[in-house]
């Protein structure tokens, strides 16, 4: 029994490293977790971790929420991923409150990109005959030959890797997939959850954490009950019948051997805070030891090479080279500085549409006369700005592409650690086919784009589709790219040679995002500022559209 171990625990400090399994005592009471994140003023369970805030970093809207804490680099300065999600893999039998369980977990982790993953989503898709016995109560769903396990390991394998993922949506009234998936991406941690979490040797493999939630019978037999009469259209005898013929044998069969499996044994489940508390400080830990400074490589980096072949700047005609002059100049004022810059940004997507493929065509004149033109060579061209300052080139783009498709991705630099973090994404749907052309205003070291980059890359757009534009660069920002993503086609109107102390574009065209909102102040921080950093951030996040945000768990 579970209980007889419990008392070999002590309750210290706990280390880095866990035992090879650990058994936890029961806490009393057992609260209710129905929401991913509290309620907005409702009190946090602070963890016992230096990693706890207050406040959940969250902006939320009438119809949004949004995390105000970004998501920090997950790949090296070579743009390959260096540093997989953390998996917790949570195992017990039906309703042994796996999910308040992570929940709980999730809430004390006070992490924002986390993904909760449910291995009832991955039911098999049933034949006629298994429909029918299913409507009757008939059908095994506790039989791990009920799970489709090979798109489950493929889509935990991906997700651990930082990859996009469409998640199935299954219907248990009629026993059957939706039509439309759900999209993650995006996980720092991912937390999954089902009877057979521990019954493949495949998706073991996958899981960083091994946790066993232990139940009593009775309890998991109430809340069962509650649960399929109320959330999923059952009556009772037909409830009882399923769990005597099938729950109870699959829990003595398949799932309670597999305890031994775990790591940590959590009794009584989301009451029991102890657990909870230890599992969320091995957690910090492990995603301590795996954070980067990608920004700090870069700048450190010593770009001796000449400038790459992926490298296109527009002719510094006179006419580029006067439109750089009237934006350079800090007197400029702002309606002038708007009016020029949107010139130099037409002709900087003029020209990076000339990089996209073409084919020869042959069409008839008005006079009735063959021209042999060409015409492009593609599925389809998606546009996306990198907030805020890119979305200033979406004018641009939808002037000379028609029924362009428009995404948008915020980043923004952590203003003590000095990396960039992802805040917000939307993307187009099969954005995996699409020639893309990824818009940011000016690249310093290239840490953002790079991140860019490396999100459409997630998304299984191939790197020589990409077309990063960008009005100045500078020469560090430039091989960075280049370096980690040597496919990706760069243009830019300009490149400059270095960066100052702060990591800025010298000579430089100042902060153009705030030169050209009139967001612009003698002091880039004051002290009210840094009391409330989020609220200048909040105001960016704002301005994005009002379009369905993809956040994790959710």
């Amino acid at each position: 029994m579970v209980t007889s171990r419990s008392a070999l625990v002590v309750c210290s400090p706990v280390c880095s490293n866990l035992p090879a399994s650990v058994s936890f005592p029961c806490s009393s009471g057992e609260d209710s977790l129905d929401r991913l994140l509290p309620p907005t003023g409702a009190p946090r369970r602070k963890s016992t971790t230096s990693h706890s805030k207050s406040e959940p970093p969250l902006l939320r809207t009438g119809t949004r929420t949004i995390y105000t804490a970004g998501r920090p680099p997950w790949y090296d300065e070579h743009g390959a991923q260096s540093k997989e999600a953390f998996v917790i893999g949570l195992c017990g039998g039906s309703a042994s409150g796996k999910t308040t369980v992570a929940n709980k977990i999730i809430e004390a982790l006070d992490v924002p990109w986390v993904v909760l993953l449910s291995m009832d989503s991955f039911y098999k898709v049933l034949s006629p005959e298994e429909q029918t016995l299913a409507a009757s109560n008939d059908y095994n769903f506790d039989h791990p030959g009920a799970f489709d396990f090979e798109l489950l390991v493929a889509t935990v394998r991906k997700l651990k890797q930082g990859k996009s993922v469409k998640i199935p949506v299954y219907d248990f009234t009629t026993h059957k997939r939706q039509k439309d998936w759900k999209n993650v991406y995006g996980a720092s941690v991912i937390i999954f959850e089902g009877i057979m979490s521990f019954a493949d040797k495949e998706l073991l493999q996958l899981l960083d954490m091994k946790i066993f939630v232990d139940t009593d019978s009775d309890i998991r037999l109430v809340r069962r009950l509650r649960r399929d009469i109320t959330e999923r259209g059952r009556d009772i005898e037909g409830v009882i019948k399923q769990y005597n013929k099938f729950v109870k044998p699959a829990f003595e069969q398949y799932i309670e051997p597999t305890m031994r499996l775990a790591d940590i044994v959590v009794p009584r489940g989301g009451g029991n805070m102890v657990a909870i508390d230890l599992i969320v400080q091995h957690v910090h830990s492990q995603l301590e030891e795996r954070e980067l400074s990608v920004r700090a490589l870069l700048a450190s980096a010593q770009q001796t090479q000449p400038l790459p072949q992926t490298l296109s700047v527009l002719e510094s005609t006179p006419q580029v080279r006067g439109l750089h002059t009237i934006i350079r100049n800090r007197e400029t004022s702002r309606d002038e500085f708007i009016f020029y810059s949107k010139r130099l940004m037409r002709l900087l997507i003029e020209r990076a549409l000339t990089f996209l493929p073409s084919q020869t065509c042959v069409v008839q004149t008005p006079q009735g006369h063959e021209y042999e033109g060409r015409r492009y060579d593609g599925k389809g061209i998606t546009g996306v700005s990198v907030l805020r300052a890119g979305e200033t080139m979406e004018p641009a783009l939808r002037a000379v592409c028609k029924d362009v498709r428009i995404g948008k991705i915020l980043i923004q630099t952590n203003v003590d650690s000095g990396e960039p973090e992802l805040h917000y994404l939307r993307l187009p749907k099969d954005i995996s086919e699409d020639h893309v052309i990824l818009m940011d205003s000016t690249v310093s070291t290239g840490a953002a784009a790079m991140m860019a980059v490396r999100v459409l890359l997630d998304h299984e757009v191939r790197e020589d589709q990409i077309v990063l534009v960008s009005l100045l660069m500078a020469e560090l920002g430039v091989h960075s790219v280049a370096y980690a993503f040597p496919k990706v086609k760069i243009i830019t109107t300009a490149v400059d040679k270095s960066l100052d102390d702060l990591l800025h574009v010298v000579p430089g065209i100042g902060d153009f995002g705030d030169r050209y909102f009139g967001t612009d102040g003698t002091d880039s921080w004051s002290e009210e500022d840094q009391e409330e950093p989020s609220r200048r951030h909040k105001s960016r996040l704002q301005k994005a559209e009002d379009a369905p945000v993809q956040v994790p768990g959710l």
